[in-house]
């Protein structure tokens, strides 16, 4: 039997406590709903390299202050075998993703390219226009 308690006319049992109980809704945290998953330039101006970061999306850009997470990295420049490196901790991604992480347009095309997420609209625009200055320059 749960002893109950009166405050201003509310019946209330006492010793119970409400946010053990689960209800819908109660678990997931609203503090991952204002993070961004976004590039970070960490090479210079002749020589991009980027870290995807997890970062507070009101967060000044500040150097000082460290991403929540890096969840990978993605070098522009093609290598000796024309090649661009993106490195990807998909399981990470995935977990951030789960919990509301909002995602840039940027790395949202590169995980759509890796086959993580749907194309990115973008992406398809973007090769469209190379297709057309390629067959301009032929021309």
């Amino acid at each position: 039997m749960v002893r109950m308690q009166i405050r201003a006319g509310i019946k209330k049992p006492v010793g119970v406590d409400f946010r053990s109980i689960p209800t819908p809704g109660r678990g997931k945290s609203l503090g991952d709903l204002f993070k961004i998953m976004t590039l970070k330039n960490h090479g210079c101006v002749n020589r991009p390299f980027y870290h995807i970061e997890v970062r507070r999306m009101r967060e000044p850009k500040i150097e000082g202050i460290p991403p929540i997470a890096q969840v990978g990295t993605f070098d522009p420049m093609p290598n000796e075998k024309g090649e661009k490196l993106c490195a990807l901790n998909l399981e990470r991604i995935a977990h951030y993703i789960g919990r509301g992480v909002k995602v840039s347009e940027d790395v949202q095309m590169l995980l759509g390219l890796a086959g993580f997420l749907p194309q990115s609209p973008e992406t398809y625009a973007r090769a469209w226009r190379n297709r057309e200055e390629i067959q301009y320059l032929e021309e």
